[in-house]
């Protein structure tokens, strides 16, 4: 079994474009979308959910409010302001003189860069009220350092493991596909992307597939190192513009340092030609093989109106390039010489 990563340095060069025509040329193949932050090769794969799990890549810090005695040692301890308070009554049980025209939304406390929520706090205590402010974690500043938890001496917060996105398992026209849905400001993306990369191979070892085909994430960030490592080869498509021979070049980078074979395709090069033909110098200095250049076509876009591959819609064009260049792959991933 082989696992090819398609990854680029920067967003839009076209990489889940090509993966979903790599996916239509290889036939039966279990495919993974590990671009968890903005998933979109479902929308061209078209996929069958049959699968569904939580993904929890962290843990969140909760209040019990029947445990909390209102100290504020948490508040004084949080250093990502996360600790906010909710006196009886609302905002009125702080004695404060408030106009008619809040709405109660913690905007102000959440996002004010004086950090003021140990001020409030003590606003909250001098105001009395019997049994203190009630104090709450807001979930989005909450990072999951468990300080506040470490320290309660009442013991009144909870660490919880939190759920912050999911994985599923699914059908498409072209094989199992494993994907997921990290939720909104969510971090660990890395954790994730190791999730579905380790149940698309589980997967693919179960069926006896030939190959994993897996549509990276853009950048040099954690989510492509969990992509890239242990692949047997990884595809970097870069387009002719000065950012994209930029961030091949770090990508590239990235992939030498671990050990991960790559090649290189340059998607549109016919917009820039000469910037075309220098990205594949540099690639070669590098010591990178040229999979294949794609040339600019519009037939792309009528393929993504219709949720399918390029190579699925039309047979001339840009598909006779994505065939080209899946041939040079494929030769690569056999240990067999490639075209050009």
């Amino acid at each position: 079994m082989k696992e090819l990563v398609v990854i680029s340095g920067k967003g839009g060069t076209g990489k889940t474009s090509i993966v979903a025509s790599l996916a239509a040329l290889a036939g039966s193949v279990v495919t993974a979308d590990c671009d968890v932050d903005a998933a979109d090769l479902h929308l061209v794969l078209a996929p069958t959910v049959r699968r569904r799990e939580a993904f929890s890549g962290g843990k969140k810090a909760r209040i019990d409010a029947g445990r909390c005695t209102g100290c504020g040692r948490c508040a004084e301890l949080c250093r990502f302001d996360a600790v906010v308070v909710e006196a009886p009554g609302g905002f009125e049980g702080l004695g404060l003189d408030l106009s008619a025209a809040c709405q109660n939304c913690h905007y102000c406390r959440r996002s004010c860069p004086a950090r003021v929520n140990s001020e409030i706090l003590a606003m909250a205590q001098a105001a009395g009220g019997g049994a203190g402010p009630r104090l709450a974690i807001d979930p989005i500043a909450c990072e999951g350092c468990g300080v506040c938890a470490w320290f309660c001496p009442a013991g009144a917060i909870d660490f919880e493991p939190s759920v912050s996105g999911e994985w599923f398992v699914s059908d498409t026209r072209h094989g199992p596909m494993v994907h997921a849905a990290l939720g909104v400001a969510q971090a660990n993306s890395g954790k994730l992307v190791s999730v579905v990369r380790q149940e698309a191979r589980r997967l693919a070892a179960q069926r006896g597939s030939a190959l994993v085909l897996v549509d990276g994430s853009p950048g040099i960030g954690c989510p492509v190192i969990a992509s890239i490592t242990g692949a047997d080869l990884v595809l970097i498509v870069t387009e002719p513009t000065l950012s994209g021979r930029h961030d091949l070049g770090r990508v590239a980078d990235v992939a030498r340092h671990f050990g991960t074979p790559a090649m290189v395709c340059v998607n549109k090069w016919d917009l820039n030609a000469d910037l075309a033909d220098a990205i594949e110098r540099d690639a070669r200095r590098r010591g990178l093989a040229v999979a294949g250049r794609v040339r600019y076509d519009r037939g792309v876009t009528g393929a993504m109106l219709r949720a399918r591959a390029v190579v699925e819609y039309q047979t001339d064009g840009c598909a006779e390039d994505l065939r080209r260049l899946w041939a040079n792959v494929k030769a690569a991933l056999e240990g067999t010489p490639a075209d050009g």
